[in-house]
């Protein structure tokens, strides 16, 4: 399977964890080790990303229905690493009625090849995007 398909194949999993309220199929694209470094929350890397991330998933869903559109920019493979960036943009709807939240996001995620031959995050990066504005 071309690499950068299998990239693809990954993110949609990614997408459909969220869009699914579903924490595990969310965490299958990650590395078993990872590093977070997600806007507004803590740096978590290695044995405690994963059951951090876990948690925070699983309050964001029980609170909200959760809607994520992926807008990827690019992605570039060297060997068994690849980098791919772009835009997350979510709604968030709460579960016990109110006006949706929408967040968009900056992303840049660093790719590992396992030894299995999946592809893994193994490093996220995003901040909240900012509008452009004329000068």
């Amino acid at each position: 399977m071309d690499d950068v398909y299998a990239i693809n194949l990954a993110k949609s999993h990614y997408r459909e964890g969220f869009n699914t309220a579903d924490v595990e199929r969310v965490l299958s694209a990650f590395a078993p080790e990872f590093t977070d470094m997600s806007d507004g929350r803590p740096y978590r890397s290695r044995a405690n990303a994963a059951p951090e991330l876990r948690q925070f998933l699983a309050r964001l869903f029980a609170e909200y229905q959760p809607k994520l559109n992926v807008i990827i920019n690019a992605i570039s493979v060297f060997g068994d690493n690849a980098y791919d960036y772009g835009w997350h943009e979510f709604t968030l709807m709460p579960r016990n009625g109110g006006e949706p939240l929408y967040r968009r996001t900056r992303y840049l995620e660093l790719w590992r090849k396992q030894p299995n031959g999946d592809w893994r995050i193994s490093k996220f990066i995003d901040n909240s995007d900012v509008p452009d504005t004329v000068d």
